[in-house]
């Protein structure tokens, strides 16, 4: 799968326990960018050697049912859709500026002419690995660092960052779309905790719906840019608590805590290294961090969402940890691939899927 894509930030130096979304480093571009942004390899969570927090809980009785391969296909929402991809790139429109961004997994060919990839507004250059910064062209006019966008409803901010992201991952839409819908018809407020919140789209949508929300990033500058978001849409009275902490420190006194909660969003980075030279490896540490998040869902809870990006896997690695660590829950694990599909000029127009992402959710029926 393709790495994912970083926050804010400043080096590789954050894990989940650091941004680089995984992430949550600030790079600064050049002008006529005129801030540092986040980016999702930057502002990553501080690691953390969590293997060696606690043991893993001893699980026992049946595995959730499965659903497999589940494919959750987005093709834009709000002010994002995806025009066109091919030859390493993609061709995207983020309110009123058509972009273009490297994309390792467009292995085929656009399909929109060449004059059509030409009249952008930015384009990502430079140094196009996920470790490394690279910088923006604007072909038509100098842009400023950032933009106002909105994505079901909520308003927040695009911003060119050194590491190519813009504050959103959008392929996250229908994880969102689907947790607005649990939180509007639930009939009661809802606790949902975010980790590794990056620019907090997903907790204002969360807090929108009319729930409470926890946001934890480890990030400093990730949680600068999302308070940036909610007073850009007028928010400041939705209870969202906003966590500047290593995640899995969060979770675990959080456990010890008694604390649980309806929803857990989760979206860890690949490797990261903490401020103190802690080091966070996916394949060592995810099992220990969703058994801790299994501990803290309530008895009423309506899922846990893990997204990872950035892994030579199959999705049916991490559908298996998650049942797993689910045995006894009853409900269902449901894994596959987030992709967004091309929808066109028009927005409209359904082309290819572009794999972004692999997922698991356990939901309780």
């Amino acid at each position: 799968m393709k790495q994912r894509e970083r926050r804010p930030g400043q080096k590789k130096t954050s894990g989940p326990a650091g941004e680089s979304r995984r992430d949550d480093r600030a790079g600064r571009a050049p002008k006529p960018v005129a801030r540092p942004a986040a980016t999702r390899d930057t502002v990553r969570e501080s690691a953390t050697p969590a293997a060696v927090l606690r043991p893993l809980m001893t699980r026992s009785g049946d595995r959730p049912a499965e659903r497999v391969p589940v494919i959750l296909e987005s093709l834009g929402a709000g002010d994002f859709h995806l025009i066109d991809s091919g030859d390493g790139q993609k061709l995207e429109q983020y309110g009123p500026y058509r972009i273009i961004r490297p994309e390792a997994q467009a292995l085929w060919r656009p399909s929109l002419a060449p004059q059509i990839w030409e009249k952008v507004d930015a384009v990502f250059t430079g140094d196009t690995d996920e470790e490394g910064t690279g910088r923006w062209r604007f072909p038509r006019e100098a842009l400023g660092e950032t933009w106002p966008l909105n994505l079901l409803g909520v308003d927040f901010l695009g911003r060119f960052t050194s590491f190519r992201h813009v504050g959103v991952f959008p392929e996250q839409i229908v994880h969102w779309s689907w947790m607005k819908e649990a939180v509007e018809k639930a009939g009661r407020p809802l606790k949902v905790l975010n980790l590794f919140g990056y620019t907090g789209v997903a907790s204002l949508v969360a807090a929108a719906a009319g729930a409470e929300v926890t946001h934890v990033d480890a990030s400093k500058k990730a949680i600068g840019w999302a308070r940036e978001n909610q007073a850009l849409g007028r928010m400041e009275k939705l209870p969202i608590r906003w966590i500047c902490e290593d995640a899995m420190k969060f979770i675990l006194r959080e456990e010890r805590r008694g604390s649980q909660y309806d929803i857990i969003l989760t979206d860890p980075p690949k490797f990261g290294r903490g401020p103190n030279g802690e080091v966070w490896h996916l394949f060592e540490h995810l099992p220990l961090m969703l058994d801790v998040c299994r501990e803290i869902l309530g008895p009423r809870a309506v899922g846990l969402v893990l997204t990872a990006y950035s892994i030579r896997a199959s999705f049916y690695s991490i559908h298996e940890l998650m049942r797993e660590t689910m045995r006894g829950a009853g409900g269902a694990v449901e894994s596959g691939e987030l992709v967004i599909r091309e929808a066109g000029l028009d927005g409209k127009t359904p082309g290819r899927a572009l794999s972004t992402s692999l997922f698991s959710r356990w939901v309780p029926q």
